[in-house]
């Protein structure tokens, strides 16, 4: 049946009904914020312990590639360990000729990946050369040449550099890539007087056609 309310208990219900929503909106916004700030720490947990964020160190080198070429017994490309010095290469090499010119070196360097070390003969300036793309000290000039000798680039002083291969041979070449333009491999050096099997054999890892 109905209720019958005074006015004053019904201004009381009324406030009651209005405090009930009041405090229950409250509590709802309260976990939605809660909800909110834990979302953040979660995804920061989740990175840390999986890992992405955090960079991994880089790989230190352990060996170095070089390309031994001048006077040299066994001219060609061998690894070494990396911190060794150019004086360790060249032992690799066969140790150097009796017409190297080991003074022109700085036989203490350490050697770098990509390295190219050119003994010279006496009477020659030689090079330990850096890695292909060095810039040389002082920022004058190219680097110098971090791979074989090009038969069909090859200017007569880079001929000149290889060993077994005087001023004269070295224009003996120079007029063969004229007359038959260019070299089609290093086996055309044989048909260049005073390059014999032997001496073919030792060009080899020191040019490219």
């Amino acid at each position: 049946m109905p209720f019958d309310l005074t006015r004053t208990e019904a201004a009381a219900y009324a406030a009651c009904c209005v405090l009930v929503v009041l405090l229950g909106w409250r509590v709802l916004r309260s976990d939605g914020g809660a909800a909110q700030a834990v979302a953040p720490a979660a995804a920061r947990t989740t990175t840390a312990s999986g890992g992405a964020s955090v960079s991994a160190a880089p790989a230190r080198e352990t060996s170095a590639t070089v390309h031994v070429v001048g006077a040299v017994r066994r001219a060609g490309v061998y690894r070494l360990r990396a911190g060794q010095r150019v004086q360790d290469a060249i032992a690799r090499a066969g140790g150097a000729t009796a017409h190297a010119d080991l003074q022109a070196i700085n036989l203490a360097a350490k050697v770098t990946d990509g390295q190219q070390v050119v003994v010279p003969r006496k009477g020659r300036a030689g090079v330990a050369a850096p890695a292909a793309g060095a810039a040389t000290e002082g920022g004058g000039g190219a680097a110098p040449s971090s791979g074989p000798v090009n038969l069909n680039s090859a200017t007569a002083e880079q001929l000149d550099t290889l060993d077994g291969v005087g001023p004269a041979t070295a224009q003996k070449i120079l007029e063969f890539r004229q007359q038959h333009g260019g070299f089609s491999s290093v086996d055309d050096l044989a048909q260049i007087a005073g390059i014999g099997p032997k001496k073919l054999e030792s060009l080899r890892a020191q040019v490219t056609a």
